[in-house]
C-alpha cells in the first residue's frame, strides 16, 4: 500500500534533511539505504524535506515508542505551544490542537508511535462533551427555542446533507449509504469552533449569533442518532439474522431503560449522599463514574458511548446538582477534547497536501462553497435574518465539525469508506476549519452590521429573561428571605448552596432555582451564568467564605454590584475592602427590637422613630470613619469612646428639643 508520495513505501527510509539541503535543488539524485528520491524542482524538495522529519526526530533521540509519561509530556507541550499561538492569531483553540497533532503525529515528527491508544483515550473527550450538552438541554430550554432549533436546525441539516450527499453520489460515484453518511456528516459544524468565534467577536446575542446557536444545538442532538446510524448503514455483508437483530434491539432498549430508571431514581439520592460528605475528590469521582459508566454500558450493547453520556446528561438536566456536575466534568472535558482534536490532527495525512494538493484544496473549497450559500439562504428564509446577518451566519458555520470526525471514524472502521477516503475527509474538514476564520476576517470589513437594531423574536426574549438578574450565594435564613422577595416580584434569580438540607428545604416550596455549588469556584460561577447578573448577594453564615467570595466576584466581575452579609463591624470593614456593600446580619433586627422597647416604655411612635433614625445615621457615619483606621486598634477604641460621648450628647439634645416643643 502506498501513501501517495511518488510511490514511496511506508517502510522506506527517507534521506536526512542535511543531505537534501546540500544537494542541487534543480537536479539531484539522493540515495540513502537503497532509497532513491528524485528532486527536480522546489516542490520535490518540499516533499523530500517533509519525508525527512521522522529521521530528524530519530536523530534527536525522540523515539516513536515510549512510555505513557512521554506521550503525556509531548501532548501537553504541543498544546501549550500551539493553542496560545493559534488564539493569538485569532484562529481559535481547535486549530491550535489540530496543528499540534499534525506536528507531533506520524506525518511530521512522529513523536508518538501508539496513536491508536491515544485515539481511544481521546474519545472520552467527546463522551464528556455529549454529557454536558445533555446537561444543558433542559426540557424548558428546548421548548423556548423549539422553532429555531427544530425548524431552522432541521432545515439546515437536511438541506445541506441532501446537497452534499447528491454531489458525493453523482459527481464522485459513492454508494447510496456512503453518500448519506458523507452528506449528513459534512452538514454538521463545529460547536466549539462556532461558539468560540461568536464569543470572540461578542456576537452571541446578535440575531445571527442566536440562530447559529440554535442550529448548533440541533446538530448536537442530530449527531447522536447519526452516530448510532452509521453501523447499520455499513451493515452490508455483515447483516445479521432477524433473531439476532431483535435480540440486539432488546439489549439496547434494556440498557436505555436502565439508564433512564437509574438516572431518575438512583442518581439523585447518590449525589445527595456524596454531597453530604463535602469531600471534593469523592464528588469528582462520582461524576466521572456516572458519565464513563453509562458510556461503557451502552458500548457493551453495541451503541455509541456518546449516546449513553448524552442520556445521562439529559436525565440530570433538571437536577439541583447540574451546575456542580458541569463544574466537575468541565476540566476533564476540555483536556480530553483537546486530546481528541490532537489525535485527529495526528491522523491527518498531510502527505496528501503534497501528493494531491489540487484535490485536497478543491474538496475544501467545495465544502465551504456548498455550505456557505445554503446557510445564507436558510438564514434569510427560515431564520428571518438580514443579508448581512445571514452571510455572517454562513461564515461561522461553513466549516466541518468535530462530530464529523467521530461519524467518519466509525464509518471507516465499519468499512463504509474506501481506502484513503477517511484521510481525505479528515484533512478536508481540518483545512475548512483553518480557512474559515481567515475568510471571516477577510470579509468582515464588508459585512459590518448596521447600526439599526433588528427586532428580536419573542422566543429569544424569553431566553434573555431566563438569565438571572440576581445570584444568591447561601440559602440559609437571610438568603431564603431575599429569594422569597425576588420570587414574589418575578425577578429571575439563581441560588447556590453547598448544604443539601438547605437546597431540599428551599425546593420543597416549589420550583425554586437553587442548585448545589461552591461560589468560590469560578467554573461554578460560569455554569450558573453569573456574568449575566446585575447583583450578587452573599448570604452564607461563614464570614471567611463571604470575604473570599466578595474578593473573587469583584476580581472576575468588576461590574457586579455585591451585597454581602456581615457578622460584625470588623467583618464589615473587610467586606468593604473586597468591594462589597455590607449588611450587618443583626443590625436592623436590633434596631427594630429597640424601637419596640421604646414604644413599650411610653415613647410615641414619632419619638421612637426619631431616636432609632438618629442612632442608625450616627452609627453608619462612625463605621465609615473607622474603616480608614480599623487596623489600628488603639485608634478604633478612641473613636468608639468619642462616638459614645457624641451619641449621648445627640440624644440629650433631642430630649431637650422635645421638652421645649412640649412647653410651647
Amino acid at each position: 500500500m502506498t501513501n501517495g508520495m511518488d510511490g514511496i513505501r511506508p517502510g522506506d527510509l527517507p534521506p536526512p534533511l542535511s543531505t537534501i539541503l546540500r544537494a542541487n535543488i534543480n537536479a539531484i539524485d539522493v540515495r540513502h539505504a537503497g532509497f532513491s528520491v528524485a528532486v527536480k524542482n522546489s516542490r520535490g524538495l518540499m516533499r523530500a524535506c517533509f519525508k525527512s522529519f521522522p529521521v530528524i526526530a530519530k536523530e534527536f533521540h525522540m523515539p516513536h515508542e515510549g512510555s505513557l509519561l512521554q506521550a503525556a509530556v509531548v501532548f501537553l507541550f504541543a498544546a501549550v505551544i500551539a493553542v496560545p499561538l493559534a488564539k493569538r492569531l485569532k484562529l481559535g483553540a481547535v486549530i491550535g490542537y489540530l496543528a499540534a497533532g499534525v506536528v507531533i503525529g506520524p506525518s511530521v515528527l512522529g513523536l508518538i508511535g501508539d496513536t491508536e491508544s491515544v485515539s481511544h483515550i481521546s474519545e472520552l473527550g467527546v463522551v464528556l462533551l455529549l454529557f454536558i450538552i445533555g446537561l444543558e438541554l433542559s426540557p424548558k430550554r428546548l421548548w423556548v427555542m423549539r422553532k429555531a432549533v427544530f425548524g431552522v436546525g432541521t432545515a439546515q441539516v437536511l438541506l445541506t446533507g441532501l446537497v452534499i450527499g447528491a454531489v458525493a453520489l453523482v459527481a464522485f460515484g459513492q454508494s447510496m449509504n456512503t453518500a448519506i453518511v458523507l452528506g449528513l456528516g459534512l452538514a454538521l459544524s463545529s460547536t466549539a469552533f462556532g461558539l468560540q468565534s461568536l464569543a470572540e467577536r461578542k456576537e452571541l446575542n446578535s440575531p445571527h449569533g442566536r440562530t447559529a446557536f440554535a442550529i448548533l444545538l440541533f446538530q448536537d442532538i442530530a449527531a447522536i442518532p447519526l452516530i448510532a446510524l452509521v453501523p447499520f448503514l455499513a451493515g452490508g455483508d455483515h447483516a445479521t439474522s432477524t433473531q439476532e437483530s431483535i435480540n440486539h434491539g432488546l439489549r439496547v432498549l434494556g440498557s436505555i431503560a436502565i439508564v433512564v430508571v437509574g438516572g431518575r431514581y438512583l442518581l439523585r439520592p447518590v449525589f445527595r449522599i456524596v454531597a453530604k460528605t463535602r469531600i471534593q475528590e469523592v464528588s469528582t469521582a462520582t461524576a466521572l463514574l456516572v458519565v464513563i459508566g453509562t458510556a461503557w454500558l451502552m458500548e457493551l450493547v453495541g451503541v455509541s458511548m456518546a449516546l449513553g453520556a448524552f442520556l445521562a446528561g439529559l436525565l440530570l438536566a433538571d437536577s439541583e446538582y447540574r451546575h456542580e456536575l458541569e463544574a466537575q466534568i468541565e476540566p476533564f472535558k476540555g483536556l480530553l477534547l483537546g486530546l481528541f482534536f490532537i489525535s485527529v490532527g495526528m491522523g491527518a495525512n498531510i502527505g496528501l497536501l503534497f501528493s494531491a494538493p489540487l484535490v485536497v484544496l478543491g474538496l475544501t473549497v467545495l465544502l465551504v462553497a456548498i455550505k456557505l450559500p445554503l446557510l445564507f439562504i436558510i438564514g434569510r428564509t427560515a431564520g428571518g435574518l438580514s443579508k448581512r446577518s445571514a452571510l455572517r451566519l454562513g461564515l461561522v458555520l461553513a466549516a466541518g465539525g468535530e462530530f464529523a470526525f467521530v461519524v467518519f471514524k466509525i464509518g471507516s472502521a465499519q468499512g463504509l469508506f474506501e481506502a484513503g477516503l477517511y484521510d481525505m475527509l479528515v484533512l478536508t474538514i481540518t483545512l475548512s476549519m483553518a480557512i474559515t476564520p481567515l475568510l471571516f476576517i477577510a470579509l468582515a470589513r464588508w459585512i459590518k452590521p448596521k447600526a439599526k437594531v433588528v427586532e428580536v423574536p419573542e422566543e429569544y426574549r424569553d431566553i434573555q429573561t431566563d438569565k438571572p438578574r440576581v445570584v444568591i450565594a447561601g440559602m440559609g435564613r437571610m438568603g431564603q428571605i431575599v429569594a422569597r422577595i425576588l420570587r414574589a416580584q418575578k425577578i429571575p434569580f439563581i441560588a447556590l448552596d453547598t448544604a443539601v438540607e438547605s437546597i431540599e428545604f428551599s425546593r420543597s416550596f416549589g420550583n425554586v432555582p437553587v442548585f448545589y455549588g461552591d461560589p468560590l469556584r469560578p467554573e461554578i460561577l460560569r455554569a450558573a451564568k453569573v456574568q449575566d447578573a446585575e447583583f450578587f448577594i452573599i448570604a452564607t453564615d461563614d464570614p471567611d467564605i463571604n470575604i473570599k467570595t466578595a474578593e473573587l466576584i469583584n476580581k472576575l466581575y468588576p461590574h457586579m454590584k455585591i451585597i454581602a452579609r456581615a457578622r460584625n463591624r470588623q467583618h464589615v470593614h473587610k467586606l468593604m475592602d473586597a468591594g462589597a456593600h455590607a449588611v450587618r446580619e443583626t443590625f436592623y433586627s436590633s434596631l427594630e427590637m429597640s424601637r419596640q422597647t421604646l414604644l413599650g416604655l411610653g415613647l410615641s411612635e414619632a419619638q421612637a422613630d426619631a431616636r432609632i433614625s438618629r442612632f442608625k445615621r450616627h452609627d453608619e457615619q462612625v463605621l465609615a470613619a473607622q474603616h480608614e483606621i480599623y487596623d489600628d486598634e488603639a485608634k478604633v477604641l478612641q473613636t468608639a469612646r468619642e462616638a459614645r460621648v457624641e451619641l449621648a450628647q445627640l440624644f440629650e439634645a433631642d430630649r431637650l428639643d422635645e421638652e421645649e416643643a412640649a412647653k410651647a
